[in-house]
């Protein structure tokens, strides 16, 4: 990612519950105290997925916190939004999601030249023993990183 890019909220459980096949990069609309709240960082998004709808992508349980400094006229903080892609991206997405098992999940979320950001995956899940074999390459790298780091000194 370039130098103008501030990440806001990353998805770990993601990375670590599905294979990640492609990803995204795509706007999102937002209402304007959305927009406030997401630059302070109040979003959840640990079980949010993405669904194809009429030819447009709608992200679903994204949960944007209410603005704290708002009046009245305050977004909704459950509603479902839309997502910004193109529409050859769009086709070329729903056909990948129309395969068995894989699914549209947001990986994580960025300001880019002061405009909020999502990276969308299409993702298939993880079995039990794949997760397990995560689990080992991950100790395997932190070890080895930590008899790298004590031969240095």
């Amino acid at each position: 990612m370039s130098e103008n890019v501030k990440i806001i909220a990353q998805n770990k459980k993601a990375r670590f519950n599905y294979f990640v096949e492609e990803s995204y990069e795509c706007g999102i609309e937002l209402e304007g105290t959305e927009v406030k709240s997401v630059k302070a960082g109040n979003v959840s998004f640990p079980d949010s997925f993405a669904e194809i709808i009429n030819g447009e992508v709608w992200m679903r349980n994204f949960h944007i916190s209410e603005y704290k400094y708002s009046s009245v006229f305050n977004h909704n903080p459950d509603r479902k939004k839309r997502l910004l892609l193109h529409k050859e991206e769009i086709k070329r997405i729903q056909r990948k999601v129309d395969e068995k098992g894989f699914t549209l999940i947001p990986l994580d979320f960025y300001l880019k030249n002061g405009r909020v950001k999502l990276t969308l995956g299409v993702c298939k899940g993880k079995k039990l023993y794949d997760k397990r074999e995560t689990i080992k390459q991950r100790d395997l790298d932190r070890d080895m990183a930590r008899d790298f780091r004590k031969d240095l000194s």
